[in-house]
């Protein structure tokens, strides 16, 4: 099925299909694509945003590393962030939040003084997918890389949980969970982390916040995260899909919003992948990086070859895309 490739081209081409519908509101994104939003690639190639362009950073400094580790990996992913933000391709309206923290990175700061400590923007998740797909991580490599990577540009708490929910919510899916089972088993992550500060990846950034211990710290982001778990459960129950996805489970431009909105998006109907990324961009928030994460859910369960069969050459960063694929397949 290959279900990693499923995913990371479901992320690209989630993101491609949102990037013309971000800045719109819902009404004028229905008036010209219909309630179902977008569902055809256009141009050749069909450009994606910063959201693809970060995910590939994190996949190929994972590819470099000679092992999984903080050591290891925090000059790997500072070099490919750097790389990414003086990139003449970086014109996607990139976050201002990622150019902060990579501006910080380059003047050679450490990275829990470089990044953004008050920032649970969603671009600490939309990049992490990789992280759930590299089939040869334990769960505490997972769980820390996860938060790592978000932390190097996005140090609040929320941040750091939504983006190992995300890693987390792929690597199940990919394993063949039940999509039936995914939100609940999400939710039981949330609340079994809620305590643990994982201190090997994130060393001494919960200083950064006015919590009194690292415990205080992450369990904020846990309770964040939670609770938007438990909006995408409310909007599921209630069962009237019609209208834009963000008024069920928000705008997208937070972590805990992107992923929330992303899975209710997906669960609506897991088995039609394409109107799962029709939906997800036809939203009136963060589009780009709901379709993407919706995308990457969609795709690493139903795989590759559940996506239509012309977008594979036709999506920007083709060759990125199935060089990480191949790798991890």
């Amino acid at each position: 099925m290959q279900n990693v490739a499923g995913s990371l081209y479901g992320l690209a081409y989630g993101d491609s299909l949102g990037k013309p519908t971000e800045f719109q509101d819902y009404a004028t994104i229905v008036a010209r694509y219909g309630e179902a939003g977008p569902r055809e690639l256009t141009g050749h190639p069909a450009l994606v945003t910063d959201d693809t362009q970060m995910a590939l950073a994190v996949g190929e400094a994972m590819l470099a590393a000679a092992e999984l580790t903080p050591a290891a990996m925090e000059p790997l992913l500072r070099e490919h962030f750097l790389a990414w933000a003086i990139s003449p391709d970086n014109n996607r309206a990139p976050g201002m939040t990622c150019l902060r923290a990579c501006g910080a990175l380059g003047e050679g700061l450490p990275w829990t003084e470089a990044t953004i400590a008050g920032s649970k923007g969603c671009g600490a998740n939309m990049r992490v997918t990789p992280v759930g797909l590299h089939p040869d991580l334990d769960e505490d490599q997972r769980a820390g890389l996860a938060q790592f990577q978000a932390g190097l540009t996005h140090g609040h708490p929320t941040g750091l949980a939504a983006s190992e929910l995300t890693a987390y919510a792929c690597r199940w899916l990919v394993d063949g969970r039940a999509p039936s089972d995914l939100l609940g088993a999400l939710r039981e992550r949330a609340d079994s982390q809620r305590s643990v500060y994982r201190a090997e990846w994130l060393g001494d950034l919960w200083q950064r916040s006015s919590a009194s211990s690292p415990q205080e710290f992450i369990a904020l982001g846990w309770d964040e995260a939670a609770a938007a778990l438990d909006r995408v459960g409310v909007a599921l129950k209630a069962g009237n899909y019609a209208g834009d996805p963000c008024l069920a489970t928000g705008e997208g431009w937070i972590a805990e919003e992107a992923l929330a909105t992303a899975l209710y998006c997906y669960l609506i109907s897991p088995d039609e992948p394409v109107a799962v990324l029709g939906r997800a961009a036809a939203s009136s928030g963060d589009s780009d990086s709901i379709a993407c994460l919706a995308g990457a859910f969609a795709g690493a369960a139903s795989g590759l070859g559940a996506w239509p069969s012309a977008w594979l050459e036709q999506i920007e960063y083709a060759d990125r895309l199935a060089r990480l694929s191949l790798t991890w397949e």
